[in-house]
Parts: structure tokens; sequence; C-alpha cells
């Protein structure tokens, strides 16, 4: 699946992406420690470990590419930082635009969790 997303806007990185992506963090080990604690079943304590892994490996590959952005363009984000008039665009590569569209992806899926629950 190529990825839909070459350019971002670097208020979107700032006021969105970065805040979504570790509500999705906190959300995830909240939700998959106290499933973990709750359970004495193994097939469910195995399934929710494999589960974390999986999420941790998704966020690790996530920041990993979020952070080559933020080095590259360091600049325009402090700017945009003290003044969100000064807007630009960044222009992503190939793993930093995967890694966006998997952060959104995640918030998806964590809010859909969220409102259908952890079965």
């Amino acid at each position: 699946m190529k990825p839909t997303t070459t350019t971002i806007s670097a208020l979107e990185v700032v006021n969105d992406l970065i805040p979504k992506l570790n509500t999705v963090e906190h959300h995830i080990e909240q939700m998959i420690n106290a499933v973990l604690e709750a359970s004495s079943v193994p097939n469910q304590i195995e399934r929710y470990s494999k589960l974390q892994a999986e999420f941790q490996l998704e966020l690790t590959m996530i920041r990993m590419n979020l952070e080559h952005l933020l080095k590259r363009y360091r600049n325009e984000l402090k700017t945009v930082m003290n003044d969100p008039r000064q807007d630009v665009l960044l222009t992503l590569d190939a793993y930093e635009a995967t890694a966006i569209e998997n952060a959104k992806q995640l918030y998806r899926r964590v809010q859909t969790l969220q409102t259908q629950g952890v079965t």
C-alpha cells in the first residue's frame, strides 16, 4: 500500500500529529496493561502480550521516522510553534509518509477500541 500523504503542514505536525501519537501510546499501554493484569486466561494473556509487542514495534517505527522529520525541519517547526501564521508544507520522504499514515491509522484503531471496548 502506497501512502497518499507526500506533504504535511508544520502546524499539523505540532498541534495534531504529535499530541495524537502521544495519546495513542498512552491509551495502548493503559488498555493492554489493564487486560493483562485482569486476565488469568493463558490464551488471552498471550494474545495481548503479542498485541502489545506489535503496537510497540509500530510506535517505534513511527517515532523513528517522525524524529527524522523533526530534525530535517526543526527550524520550520520552531518558527510555526512561535507564530502559527508562519505555517509551511513539509515534504515527506517515503518512510516519513508511511509513518504518518500509520500513525493516523493507529489513532483511528485506538478510537475504535475505546468506543467498542477491548475483547
